[in-house]
């Protein structure tokens, strides 16, 4: 294997001008195939002598030992170019050159000037020479080993080429050198490591990134693999196969020695890296150690003071905001060397892993005595922080059923005027929750301080064991927690002691509002009944049966509208002994009496007039019954029917006269008609069985004078009977206002 005898760098212009290339392809010898593509204004032969040059030197001297194939492109140049191209070959590469293919173009040069010949020149030149156009130069190459400017398939890029080189050359060097610089290292550092007490000089840091010229050396090895084992798409002659495309004997050449360059580079970097953490590792032991004691002295010296002179827990929310702030301060600065102890834990993590035994011994112990210091520390600022939060809910809690007892204390305070039932409803109800919501905070208040003073309790357990000066402060805390929980409970029965007074008189003006509303009901209940017994209570019954049940079911009716009467009254009695009792002097209710009075009144006229009309109504049906019932009936019965109807239907078309001497009339006008209409229809039977009797009769001498007698009389009967009715019910209207009067002035005594 050759080495390359000159950089690509070097003559880079030269190289892009494309003067000659090696394409890959090979012949049917497996030699090379050097092209040299000719120009008209190729004219300089020494810059073409530098790129076979550079071209030669690339293969391996067994590829050289083959032979080259030269393809010398003359088509687009001239004769003496040509030949003086082919003659400068005999003195560049004399013994490497096989075969010399010269392109002819199309219009052949003149046979003058190709007089020439080459083949007689042979043994002169060392090697044959032949003319053969683009077209049959296959006969010597197949297809599939010449590129596309001879009808080849082979692909050839030589930009991509001339940049491969480039990377190849680039990391060659760099690979090179770096090898030599990390032997100096690591044979170094072995003498270094024999005596251990020596101090340890700094690393020396290569001229080149390793990682980097790892990186290049994988990435262009990657590629020339990839090429390697790629094959053309093309085919051969003769209809066999194509063999795969055969890279170009530089990488072939450039394979094993970039896979030799990066085996020894990557074994040189292992050891340069063992070099390193070695190195390292001693270094960080020292400053771990360094740090360690320096988180430890801070931690038991500064920050324990800053904690012991902090115990206060304030005695209102702005007090201990103040000392929340302070404690955040205070938290701050350990921050900062907790994040010290957290990053020194990894650092003793990494190096245990992998440490020696001697050193593990150390590193346990400062990992110990760092944790235990930095884990004390924690809890004592983890215990503060605790008792500060509890501190400020303790005191959150008291501000806020202090303004709770305030607001309660100040709505009893305050003179309830009675307004209506719903808002003494609604102030005993916000009265009532107000007591709740203060209860509920003063039992919250108990477990907020019951916290307080565990986490107290569980600070000055570490605080005690270093000094005893923090005692004192914690009974004063203790003390003032209890003192404060004292007065709220205090307050809370003082409040507590007036809301059962203020319940008491807001249930009496409760009371006195119902008793108003229930005395307006009852009226309303009492108009209710008399207006029901104006409106529907027409009917007088079809019958002395019929009507002797609706006389029940009135006495019955006035019985519940005299039990509603009574209540209302008694009402009225109650609101005003409640008025005596709450010093209210003027009430709604002085105008519910003369309503239900004047209610009643009405009540009692109408019922009365009702109980009457039933009354004739009953009387009525039962002679009327008798009379119609009987085989044999005398006349004065038949008058006394007669009397009875006409006094009933006179009745029926009287009204109802008032106190106040309004009138009413019982139903409406068509219901007061059929009434009267069903008196008449057992008026006309009656008539019928009269005209029965009379025509019996005048079968009898002297019966008609006895009955003309008869007729006066039992006029005159029913006249006495109905003068004897007005006379009752005068007297029961009379005895009806007697008692009103009477119960209105009792009330109104009261």
């Amino acid at each position: 294997m050759s080495a390359v005898s000159m950089e690509a760098t070097i003559i880079l212009p030269i190289l892009k001008k494309k003067l000659a290339f090696l394409s890959g392809g090979k012949d049917r010898r497996s030699g090379l195939i050097l092209t040299i593509p000719l120009n008209s204004d190729q004219t300089s032969m020494e810059e073409l002598s530098a790129t076979l040059d550079y071209l030669l030197s690339i293969p391996s001297e067994k590829c050289k030992a083959r032979g080259f194939t030269v393809i010398v492109d003359g088509r687009r140049s001239q004769w003496n170019i040509v030949k003086t191209v082919v003659l400068m070959l005999q003195n560049v590469i004399p013994a490497e050159v096989s075969l010399v293919c010269v392109v002819k173009p199309d219009e052949f040069w003149d046979k003058k000037v190709t007089h020439f010949c080459f083949w007689k020149e042979k043994d002169r030149l060392g090697f044959e020479v032949i003319l053969v156009s683009a077209n049959k130069l296959t006969r010597y190459i197949e297809p599939c080993q010449l590129t596309d400017d001879f009808g080849g398939t082979l692909d050839y890029d030589h930009n991509d080429w001339l940049n491969k080189r480039l990377v190849f050359e680039k990391f060659t060097k760099e690979s090179t050198s770096l090898l030599g610089e990390l032997s100096v290292i690591n044979d170094g550092d072995k003498t270094r490591s024999v005596d251990k007490e020596k101090p340890a000089d700094p690393v020396l840091m290569p001229s080149f990134d390793p990682e980097t010229v790892l990186q290049t050396g994988h990435e262009l090895l990657s590629e020339l693999q990839q090429r390697r084992f790629n094959g053309s798409e093309g085919g051969g002659g003769g209809g066999q196969a194509a063999p795969a495309w055969c890279p170009m004997e530089e990488e072939l050449l450039a394979q094993p020695q970039v896979m030799k360059l990066l085996d020894s580079l990557r074994e040189q970097y292992t050891r340069y890296q063992e070099v390193c953490r070695q190195r390292n590792k001693r270094t960080q032991l020292d400053e771990i150690h360094t740090k360690v004691m320096q988180v430890v002295n801070w931690l038991q010296g500064p920050g324990s003071e800053l904690l012991k002179n902090h115990q206060a827990i304030g005695d209102s929310i702005r007090a201990i905001q103040a000392l929340q702030q302070k404690h955040e301060e205070i938290e701050s600065q350990h921050s900062e060397w907790f994040a010290v102890y957290v990053e020194l834990n990894q650092q003793i993590a990494a190096l245990l892993s992998a440490g020696e035994e001697e050193e593990v011994a150390e590193l346990k112990a400062l990992q110990q005595q760092l944790s235990d210091v930095c884990y004390r520390q924690a809890a004592q600022l983890e215990n503060r922080q605790n008792v500060l939060q509890a501190a400020q809910t303790f005191h959150g809690t008291t501000q806020e059923l202090s303004q709770q007892l305030d607001g309660l204390l100040s709505m009893l305070c305050a003179d309830v005027a009675p307004a209506d039932e719903a808002s003494i409803q609604q102030n005993l109800k916000l009265l009532e929750e107000k007591l709740q919501a203060v209860e509920a905070g003063l039992t919250s208040l108990r477990q907020k301080g019951g916290v307080l003073l565990e986490q107290m309790c569980s600070q000055s357990a570490w605080s005690l064991e270093e000094t005893e000066s923090p005692a004192g402060e914690q009974q004063d805390n203790v003390q003032q927690i209890q003192s404060v929980m004292e007065e709220m409970q205090l307050r809370k029965q003082r409040c507590e002691d007036m809301v059962d007074v203020r319940r008491l008189k807001m249930l009496q003006m409760v009371q006195l509002f119902k008793c108003e509303e229930d005395a307006l009901q009852a009226v309303d209940w009492l108009s209710e009944l008399l207006d029901a017994l104006l409106k529907t209570h027409v009917r007088l019954g079809d019958d002395s049966q019929e009507t002797r049940t609706m006389l029940d079911k009135h006495k019955k009716f006035v019985d519940v509208a005299q039990s509603t009467h009574d209540y209302g009254r008694q009402l009225l009695q109650a609101t005003v002994v409640l008025c005596q009792s709450l010093r209210c002097t003027t009430r709604s209710s002085g105008d519910t009496l003369p309503r239900l009075n004047r209610v009643w009144k009405q009540f009692t006229v109408s019922a009365d007039e009702r109980q009457q009309r039933l009354e004739l109504a009953l009387n009525f049906h039962t002679v009327t019954e008798k009379v119609l019932q009987q085989e044999s009936v005398e006349l004065d019965s038949l008058d006394e029917v007669d009397s009875s109807g006409k006094a009933l239907l006179d009745r029926l078309t009287m009204p109802i006269i008032f106190p106040d001497g309004s009138e009413q009339f019982f139903g409406s006008p068509s219901e007061t008609a059929a009434a009267a209409e069903g008196v008449r229809e057992r008026l006309l039977l009656v008539e019928e069985r009269r005209l029965q009797l009379q025509e019996a009769r005048l079968h009898n001498e002297g019966g008609r004078e006895e009955e003309e007698e008869d007729v006066p009389n039992g006029q005159e009967g029913r006249l006495d009977v109905i003068g004897e009715e007005l006379s009752e019910k005068e007297e029961g209207e009379e005895e009806t206002e007697r008692q009103n009067d009477d119960s209105e002035r009792e009330i109104q005594d009261c």
